[in-house]
């Protein structure tokens, strides 16, 4: 626990008890959140199996990196603004970031664009 807020709370009787109460709080919400952070509670993550998968596919053949590029998009396609006569009306966010698998998926495609360019000397720029 910070020394500071032990020096507070022995002379709180000095500076009144409003300061001593604040202090004493604030000392409670430090030590309990030193303990909650010192324990380790595994997040449940149901995905964790298919994210792995996904993390450590191996991409060797040229048609599979092919199909994957042209699969996964390289933007997000949702994200939209609703116009009418000019004025944008509704914005619609990108809704790939919902996607908890997102981040894998992208790794993967990217991780075909390069088994193309650097194992088969392909042009990518087509993905791209």
């Amino acid at each position: 626990m910070n020394s500071y807020l032990l020096d507070t709370i022995n002379t709180s009787h000095i500076m009144g008890s409003n300061l001593s109460k604040l202090a004493r709080l604030l000392a409670t919400r430090i030590m309990s959140r030193e303990t909650t952070n010192s324990l380790h509670i595994p997040k449940f993550d149901p995905l964790k199996p298919l994210r792995h998968w996904l993390e450590n596919l191996k991409i060797s053949n040229p048609r599979l990196a092919h199909n994957l590029c042209k699969l996964i998009p390289s933007q997000c396609p949702f994200e939209r603004d609703l116009n009418l006569f000019g004025r944008t009306l509704v914005h619609i966010p990108p809704m790939c970031k919902l996607n908890p698998l997102y981040e894998e998926v992208v790794m993967l495609r990217f991780k075909a664009m390069c088994y193309l360019a650097d194992e088969c000397g392909e042009d990518i720029s087509q993905y791209c």
